[in-house]
């Protein structure tokens, strides 16, 4: 059965930078939906913070697994949005993939609980080290990688203690970062994944590329029925959250 993806992007970068509409000229979303759309088992759509392609109800709904980048824009998420999206996760099962700068966004502090703050400094080399490669989210991938220019991200990072820890990365100024890391959440699975800043070509890399495919397919809803609350009380509670 193919799995359905949306790929969420604030879609602000996209516009206004030069280095960025030279790297994706039809938006980093559209750049990711194309890779993801050669393999047939994967039926990718997008959505964007503006302009027409909005994550609607319907759409979300009809999501098996959501991409979500996201940097400048965080604020202007809607509250209600970011409900229906962990309770997505939480009850129906939907799979989260934040990228990057999405360690900042409302959907990914909602759902694991936490600020995501964490040590930032500019561009540096990045050597992405595969710390679990019997994961199915690094298979194919070699023990580390070299991404030649990517924005540091450092620790400490303010998140929960991940579930697994997939990957690890290693800047040449010293500071290193869990940059690959998965959350059970409810019936759910989040997985996030660090590289991906808008003016380097990180989502140009074979690697990030893979990484990216098979979290998706990780984190995809497992064909196992979805556990009803046997308490009268918690059952209403779920259905009013989910409206």
């Amino acid at each position: 059965m193919a799995i359905k993806v949306t790929v969420w992007n604030e879609g602000r970068h996209d516009k206004t930078n030069d280095a960025v509409k030279a790297l994706y000229p039809n938006g980093m979303h559209n750049f990711i939906k194309d890779f993801l759309s050669t393999d047939e088992n994967l039926i990718v759509r997008t959505a964007t913070l503006d302009g027409p392609d909005l994550l609607t109800d319907e759409l979300l709904n009809d999501t098996d697994v959501l991409l979500w980048w996201g940097h400048m824009a965080h604020h202007l998420v809607p509250d209600e949005l970011v409900e229906k999206i962990r309770i997505r996760v939480m009850v129906d099962k939907m799979g989260f993939i934040p990228l990057h700068s999405a360690h900042k966004s409302k959907p990914f502090q909602a759902i694991v609980g936490s600020t995501g703050d964490l040590v930032w400094s500019d561009n540096r080399m990045e050597i992405v080290w595969n710390l679990l490669p019997s994961h199915p989210i690094a298979e194919g991938i070699p023990e580390y990688f070299h991404l030649e220019k990517e924005e540091v991200y450092g620790e400490p990072f303010m998140i929960p203690q991940p579930d697994e820890l997939v990957f690890t990365s290693w800047f040449d100024d010293g500071h290193i970062f869990r940059s690959g890391l998965c959350y059970y959440r409810g019936m759910g699975k989040v997985f996030y994944f660090q590289p991906g800043h808008e003016t380097n070509p990180i989502f140009h890399n074979e690697y990030v590329q893979k990484i990216i495919r098979n979290a998706i397919y990780w984190a995809a809803p497992a064909n196992t029925p979805v556990p009803r609350p046997t308490c009268p009380r918690v059952y209403s509670i779920v259905e009013e959250l989910k409206k």
